[in-house]
């Protein structure tokens, strides 16, 4: 990496960009772009996620002020409002979708080896999804109710690192139970879910697949108890029981025996009761990794503060996956920095740095790693001393 180029520069070359510009000729997205390409697309909507842009307007005051810097940055074309609005309009948002995909594969081995709350060998997953709520006037095309718009985005979360294995953006009305149709059960994986997935057929799928699910029990479930395995009661541990379910339907879509584990927070008093198809792991591992699930609600929290997927450039319904997209895209790629630089700063510390140097020339890993200094206080500081005591 050569010393002097812009931090931006130099933190856009860790994209495959090969991968991109095949992408780009696969979806035809330069066909007949003279001036305004898709990398320069990408670009541009990158540099607003990073500098937290909040307009088209935003955007293009910004880029224009450094309009000298551009062509290093690798923007090519005239940065107006129109080129950018007619971009995220008409080219193809699985362009960048894909390409999020590819940066995902890239960092997911990168974190495979992070650690767990538990200790456990096997991919851990958590499925979810979040609402993103719009104006019906302004996007009258992702109608959720009567008076409302909304995108949902469906997360597979790999717990190791937060980095999502597959995402899924539709309009508001799809139902969740829909995305475990999209999925491919990994053998020997954990699915961690909410009772809004059960779906008994569904969850057979994943076991005839050799995969293993831990979703939590809705209030009215029937089953009748087969074996109750010994619990020690200070761990909080209720129950642990084999059971079979016994609605007519449920019983008929999952045959096979479950285990049921009950468990009462003792400071709240709360109890919690998750269903398993994995007899192996002990009860207290089986709900620490329903507990796991947290982190997916903390991953929808974190991009909705410090990604620009709340607030979108376009109406349109592809202006609004490309956003997500590209801002899927950033967030993945700065985990992926991270990772090559062994820093030990959160993606939320890296991002504000990032923020404020981009049109910096130092080395980018220098930039990122920072170390807290110690005020220098001289002994004998030439200061007048205003209060003595």
């Amino acid at each position: 990496m050569r010393v002097g180029k812009f931090v931006f520069a130099q933190l856009m070359e860790f994209l495959p960009w090969r991968r991109f510009q095949r992408l780009v000729l696969k979806y035809h997205g330069d066909r007949y772009v003279k001036h305004f390409s898709c990398s320069s697309q990408f670009l541009c909507m990158a540099f607003a996620q990073l500098t937290y842009r909040e307009s088209l307007r935003d955007i293009e005051a910004c880029l224009r002020a450094h309009s000298a810097k551009l062509y290093h940055l690798g923007i090519r074309g005239g940065v107006s409002r129109s080129n950018l609005a007619h971009a995220n309009e008409l080219r193809d948002w699985c362009i960048y979708a894909e390409f999020a995909q590819a940066l995902i594969a890239l960092a997911r081995p990168m974190y495979a080896d992070d650690p767990l709350e538990v200790e456990l060998a096997n991919t851990v997953y958590a499925l979810d999804s979040t609402l993103i709520e719009l104006c019906l006037s302004t996007f009258p095309w992702a109608r959720y109710r009567s008076n409302d718009s909304a995108v949902k985005l469906h997360t597979l979360l790999d717990l190791r690192g937060s980095i999502p294995s597959f995402l899924y953006v539709s309009d508001g009305k799809l139902s969740d139970l829909a995305i475990l149709d999209e999925l491919i059960p990994e053998p020997g994986a954990f699915y961690v879910m909410d009772r809004g997935f059960i779906d008994y057929a569904r969850l057979h799928r994943f076991h005839e697949s050799g995969a293993f699910f831990v979703i939590r029990a809705k209030s009215n479930l029937h089953a009748r108890r087969r074996y109750s395995h010994p619990v020690d009661r200070r761990s909080g541990l209720r129950s642990d029981q084999t059971v079979l379910l016994s609605n007519f339907y449920a019983h008929r879509d999952f045959p096979q025996p479950l285990r049921r584990v009950r468990i009462k927070d003792l400071e709240t008093g709360k109890s919690l009761v998750v269903l398993t198809n994995n007899f192996a792991l002990p009860a207290l591992t089986i709900t620490t990794l329903y507990r796991c699930r947290w982190q997916i609600e903390l991953f929808f929290k974190w991009i909705k503060q410090h990604l620009r997927i709340k607030a979108f450039f376009g109406t349109s319904e592809n202006a609004v996956k490309t956003q997500i997209w590209i801002a899927v895209s950033v967030y993945v790629l700065v985990a992926i920095v991270k990772k090559r630089f062994r820093l030990e700063a959160s993606l939320y510390e890296l991002l504000q740095i990032l923020s404020l140097t981009l049109f910096e020339r130092d080395p980018i890993d220098q930039v990122l790693t920072f170390t807290p200094t110690e005020p220098n206080f001289l002994e004998h500081a030439n200061q007048l001393t205003l209060f003595e005591f």
